[in-house]
């Protein structure tokens, strides 16, 4: 049996939700994640129509990239479409579930399909996340260094840029006394023991904290291990805002930006003036990017991609960076297909789907 909670643990396991931006409201909006999974349907936005989708399809699960609750609740009358599907879905024992900025910094994530999609090479995070990392030291007998330094990057600890099993350490001697009713792993109670230990430090992200003193604990040999954990605010690579890589080859900036509306499905382009150069590094942040211009120039990027920018934008990049603007629907809808990746992936015989439905509020004429 295959519970709502599985698949949204499989969803967080590749985007977790301390990864999220402060503002945001990732996560489950409503409903019992306990129950057994009739089927995920799989929307940017969740709406009326979606949720009626969902009921007829029979699915109890709907997965969004936008979360329906934004803002606290006073009340829940119906007043709003807001409010109505929470109404509706509640009816139908729907769980409605949102994977936002979560997904959008994560590997693997919005940016990353999307420079997947323009065939981009070398590409790494834009603006990594800071304060996102803890540091581990611990003590351990040197017998037992080995294997707590498996358990720990088992557990996933020491992974930095493109390295991982990254570990400091150093020899010395711990000492302790053993009192009465304790269970020395060596020396004798009572008697002043001194022991030559390792001291390792390795690093690890803040959402993996629980399961790697799980694991230091299941396997340190001592019955109180002595272990230190300090806040970093080193930025960590392996999360952050927006994308940057290189084109295979120099493309003249009118064919590149005719092949963005041709690759996302675009009507409507904007675009700054044009620079009069070769692109070859591209910039891309899916939704509200026009945040990143300053770190796309200084991280040599020729132009920027992303969903919505404000008019004065487009005249702050002056002849630095050409900005393409595609419209916030358009830069995300990718992400129905991230998410179908992933569940079918970890439960291949589950029924999940892609909404039919265009949830886009904003209509060209």
């Amino acid at each position: 049996m295959i519970r709502i909670k599985d698949i949204l643990n499989e969803i967080e396991r590749h985007a977790p939700l301390s990864i999220q931006e402060d503002f945001d409201n990732a996560g489950i909006q409503i409903g019992d994640v306990n129950q057994q999974a009739t089927g995920a349907l799989l929307c940017l936005d969740v709406t009326e129509e979606i949720v009626d989708e969902a009921i007829d399809a029979g699915f109890n699960l709907i997965i969004s990239h936008h979360p329906l609750a934004f803002k606290p609740f006073k009340s829940i009358t119906g007043k709003n479409y807001i409010e109505r599907c929470m109404i509706k879905a509640c009816k139908n024992d729907i769980v409605i579930y949102a994977a936002h900025t979560n997904i959008d910094n994560a590997i693997g994530g919005v940016n990353y399909k999307l420079a997947e999609m323009f065939g981009l090479e070398e590409i790494r995070i834009l603006s990594p996340q800071k304060n996102n990392l803890i540091k581990l030291v611990t003590f351990v007998p040197e017998d037992s260094a080995e294997t707590l330094r498996k358990a720990l990057f088992k557990a996933g600890a020491g992974h930095i840029g493109n390295y991982s099993s990254c570990s400091f350490n150093a020899e010395g001697n711990g000492t302790f006394l053993a009192m009465g009713n304790s269970h020395p792993y060596r020396g004798e109670i009572g008697e002043l023991h001194t022991e030559k230990e390792i001291r390792i430090e390795t690093v690890f992200p803040a959402y993996l904290k629980s399961s790697v003193i799980s694991s230091l604990l299941s396997v340190h040999p001592y019955e109180e291990p002595a272990f230190d954990l300090y806040k970093l605010e080193n930025a960590w690579k392996q999360a952050g805002s927006g994308i940057i890589g290189n084109l295979p080859e120099w493309e003249d900036e009118l064919i590149f930006l005719q092949r963005i509306k041709d690759v996302l499905n675009v009507d409507c382009l904007k675009h700054s003036s044009l620079t009069g150069r070769k692109l070859r590094t591209v910039a891309i942040c899916g939704g509200s990017g026009a945040f990143l211009i300053n770190e796309a120039i200084a991280a040599g990027a020729d132009i920027l991609i992303t969903g919505e920018a404000k008019y004065n934008d487009f005249y702050d990049v002056e002849n630095k960076i050409l900005l393409a603007v595609i419209g916030h629907y358009e830069s995300e809808i990718c992400t129905k297909d991230i998410f179908f990746h992933i569940i079918s992936k970890k439960f291949p015989t589950f029924a999940v789907q892609n909404s039919i439905v265009n949830s886009n509020p904003i209509k060209y004429l």
